[in-house]
């Protein structure tokens, strides 16, 4: 799943989209990884009409609209005990599975069919789960974690495939733009980083990004987008820190000699 994402671009750099080229005036310039657990804004496009688009700030983190207030919301995200002491886990929305979007009474169904956006990124991360060999040399029940910065070749920023809803709160009247990053099948790369769901976020070149943001689509053409699988051998992968949540440059790569490479 993609729950960390980072943006590199200048307010010097110019957008393209639909044939459309846009100053990225509303960018944050420097957002080398967020992690969406922190609900905050992230920069994301959403059609204005079958021609024009806009850039604009939504909170990572789909929202229902039955959610009532802030503190619904908390209990939604972090879960929470009801009156009876039953625990309610709690909901991650922060990615929606792209071949399940359409399905009946599924939370993202009526966003994906009228409320589709894309979701920028210069490149996110995600760990490869290794399971070492202990003294009688078969693998550990326990497995060792190592984090990879992930990115496309050759590009400044790409566009993530999302969907996206407008939550109000009830009590104060605030209203807010959310989104979730549509998810697909690991291509063969991604398979090995992020082998334990062997997942990852559905990456659209500009032509289908255009496309995914058009009104018409059937959902059958929905749901081939929702699913699309960017080429494995278009991006590439490294190592990082351990720390990079907390480091100064999450992107700085780092080795770690006992790890077998990627094939």
């Amino acid at each position: 799943m993609c729950y960390y994402n980072g943006i590199r671009v200048s307010f010097d750099d110019f957008i393209r989209l639909r044939q459309l080229e846009k100053a990225a005036t509303k960018l944050a310039i420097y957002r080398p990884m967020q992690s969406g657990f922190e609900y905050k804004d992230w920069p994301v496009i959403k059609p204005v009409d079958d021609c024009e688009w806009e850039i604009t700030p939504m909170e990572w983190g789909f929202l229902p609209p039955y959610l009532s207030n802030r503190e619904a919301v908390k209990k939604f995200r972090e879960g929470f005990k009801d009156e009876h002491e039953k625990y309610h886990p709690p909901v991650t929305t922060l990615n929606a599975i792209g071949e399940e979007l359409l399905l009946p009474n599924k939370m993202y169904k009526a966003a994906a069919l009228s409320r589709r956006c894309l979701i920028f990124s210069s490149g996110f991360y995600e760990w490869r789960h290794v399971f070492p060999l202990g003294k009688q040399g078969k693998p550990l029940k326990t497995a060792v974690k190592y984090p990879y910065h992930i990115t496309v070749k050759n590009a400044k920023y790409f566009f993530m495939a999302g969907v996206w809803q407008t939550w109000t709160d009830k009590e104060t009247g605030e209203t807010v733009d959310t989104f979730a990053v549509v998810t697909t099948a690991a291509n063969s790369l991604m398979e090995q980083i992020h082998n334990s769901k062997k997942r990852m976020p559905t990456i659209l070149p500009e032509a289908l990004a255009g496309e995914w943001i058009s009104d018409g689509l059937t959902e059958k053409r929905i749901t081939e987008l929702a699913t699309y699988q960017y080429p494995a051998e278009n991006m590439e992968a490294y190592t990082i820190s351990k720390d990079f949540r907390t480091a100064t440059d999450a992107t700085q790569p780092f080795n770690y000699e006992e790890l077998e490479a990627l094939t």
